[in-house]
Formats: C-alpha cells, sequence, structure tokens
C-alpha cells in the first residue's frame, strides 16, 4: 500500500530523481479535448510528429500510425501544424469521443 509522503519527503520542485522517467506518467487524463487522426487524409509529412511537445504521435517506417492517448495532453499543435486539405488531425471534445 502507499503512504503519503510527509513534507520532509518530498522532493525539491523541479528536482529530478530518475531522468528519463516520463514513459512511466500517464499524462493523457489532463486534456479535455484531443486529437483524433483520419489515416485518409494523412499525406505522412511528419509535421505533428516534429511538433508535438509530448511525444505522442507514433510512427512506423516514417508513417503516422496513431496517436498515444496515454500522454497526449490535447494541446492541439500537432492539428494546428498538419497542412494537409482536408486535415489529418481533427480536434474533438474529450466527451464527445467516447473513448480514450
Amino acid at each position: 500500500m502507499n503512504r503519503l509522503l510527509s513534507w520532509k519527503e518530498v522532493p525539491k520542485a523541479g528536482w529530478i530523481e530518475k531522468p528519463g522517467n516520463a514513459v512511466d506518467y500517464e499524462t493523457g487524463d489532463w486534456r479535455s479535448i484531443k486529437p483524433v487522426w483520419i489515416a485518409d487524409n494523412c499525406i505522412h509529412c511528419l509535421r505533428c510528429w516534429v511538433f508535438c511537445p509530448d511525444a505522442s504521435i507514433m510512427t512506423k517506417g516514417g508513417k503516422v500510425i496513431g496517436i498515444d492517448y496515454k500522454h497526449c495532453k490535447g494541446c492541439g499543435i500537432c492539428a494546428n501544424e498538419c497542412p494537409a486539405k482536408p486535415k489529418a488531425l481533427e480536434m474533438v471534445n474529450e466527451s464527445d469521443s467516447g473513448d480514450k
């Protein structure tokens, strides 16, 4: 069972105790909107991948294959940067999407 830390045990703000541990934290629950990838519209330019601050755009063989919703915070940068017409990434309300 996990116990709460006392104030003396809490690490100092900004202190990184274990580098490279971001993947351990599922931060996708923070968002209220999320990008939905429309594969038929995608031109695989990878601009969404380049600009995503959370590395949430999944790729394989130089092509987009989906979105890592466990880490996507819903900032919308990927949809904003998508040059495809019509866009391959569309922002939708999390509650309207029906899943996570």
